[in-house]
């Protein structure tokens, strides 16, 4: 590579297709053997003096940790959809740009929510839980029954490109789609779904709610016990979205009480050490944060965060930036 080439560390080994092209077109150290926290990268850039970095959830970059950065950088570049670990108004405070990798995992988040909605409702966990401890017994006719999850009534929350996305799914079950969105979409977007002005209206015509919206650390969670009673008794919550959106304490005691019949998580309030009490519920199914995790993904995300590199080095407008 010549030493012309765009200047950039990352806080994580990516996948090998994004590593080549590195290796090709970038000046960059070699990928650390483990993901780096904040100060480890904050150290390397100050070894590298970097034109870009690209960073994960790893090493979050807030406050200090922005004023910290060298003067060198003119580019961060998160390999995720999600800002949390970003503070962007910092970062664009000091004239340097943001970058995230949206779209490119809206349909393997879709996918993963579907999963959750099936587990969940045909009680996936409890099966699988049962095989490993060896079977043993015949299952009876009114035995260990999940609900029927064609037909049913899917209420989305945030009706953006992955609620869209899920919804579009859905309707290969014949499931009928309600919304619930900060503005009405076009007739056709809605592709037919009925839209809900508030939440509260939606959630009693609810079978099962999904939810894909942004979360904050510090608002109050949307749902919490009253927003789970308005659901009807025995319905499924599913979140691929943010932990922060649930109160977790509701959603255990609406789990034990039967008001729900199942969740479907893959987020969780404390990661990646959740609540134990969420991991002995036996009606709650759950993957480790995984909504983008195939190779086919991880890959076009870390390509599309070279490519902002790549954009910005050249003067062009960068192809995901972050604006305020």
């Amino acid at each position: 590579m010549t030493t012309d080439a765009p200047r950039l560390i990352r806080s994580s080994r990516l996948l090998d297709g994004v590593e080549d092209r590195i290796r090709a077109e970038f000046n960059a150290p070699p990928p650390p053997e483990q993901a780096l926290d904040t100060a480890a990268l904050l150290e390397l850039a100050h070894a590298y003096q970097p034109f870009a970095v690209l960073v994960t959830h790893t090493a979050p970059l807030k406050g200090a940790d922005v004023d910290a950065l060298p003067q060198s950088v003119r580019l961060v570049a998160t390999v995720s959809v999600g800002l949390d670990h970003l503070d962007v108004p910092a970062l664009l405070a000091r004239n340097i740009a943001v970058s995230n990798t949206p779209d490119v995992l809206t349909d393997c988040n879709a996918d993963l929510t579907i999963m959750l909605i099936l587990a969940a409702s045909r009680r996936a966990a409890e099966y699988y839980t049962l095989m490993k401890a060896g079977w043993g017994h015949t299952l009876g006719m009114g035995e260990m029954l999940g609900h029927r999850v064609t037909g049913k009534r899917l209420g989305i929350v945030g009706m953006g490109r992955i609620g869209q996305a899920v919804a579009k799914r859905a309707r290969g079950f014949d499931m009928s789609i309600l919304y619930h969105n900060r503005r009405r979409l076009d007739p056709a977007e809605e592709a037919g779904a009925t839209y809900f002005d508030t939440l509260e209206d939606m959630l009693p015509h609810c079978d099962i709610l999904s939810l894909h919206m942004p979360g904050s650390p510090t608002a109050p969670p949307l749902i919490n016990a009253r927003t789970l009673g308005l659901l009807p008794r025995g319905s499924v919550l599913v979140n691929a979205a943010r932990g922060s959106l649930i109160d977790e304490d509701a959603l255990i005691a609406a789990l034990r009480s039967g008001q729900l019949f199942a969740a479907g998580l893959d987020v969780f309030r404390n990661e990646p050490n959740p609540n134990p009490a969420l991991l002995s519920l036996p009606n709650l199914f759950m993957t480790p944060h995984v909504g983008s995790a195939t190779l086919e993904t991880r890959t076009a995300m870390g390509m599309l965060a070279l490519d902002n590199v790549s954009a910005l080095a050249a003067g062009r407008p960068l192809p995901s930036g972050v604006s305020a």
